[in-house]
């Protein structure tokens, strides 16, 4: 997702001042807010289970 995407996201689940966090700790955020683990870019990434997250392609790149 870009960082329009993540932004637009971020509003849909009622974040303000999305256009101050990183995109990474943005994902976090709306993690958090959706009642997920805050994974997003986390160490163990590569080895994650969760197959059918939406941020798992971007995830992976990092």
């Amino acid at each position: 997702m870009n960082m329009q995407e993540v932004r637009e996201r971020a509003a849909a689940v009622g974040l303000a001042g999305a256009g101050k966090l990183r995109k990474g700790e943005l994902i976090r955020t709306i993690q958090q807010v959706e009642g997920n683990d805050s994974c997003y870019g986390a160490q163990w990434r590569q080895s994650c289970a969760e197959m059918h997250c939406c941020w798992r392609p971007d995830c992976l790149k990092e």
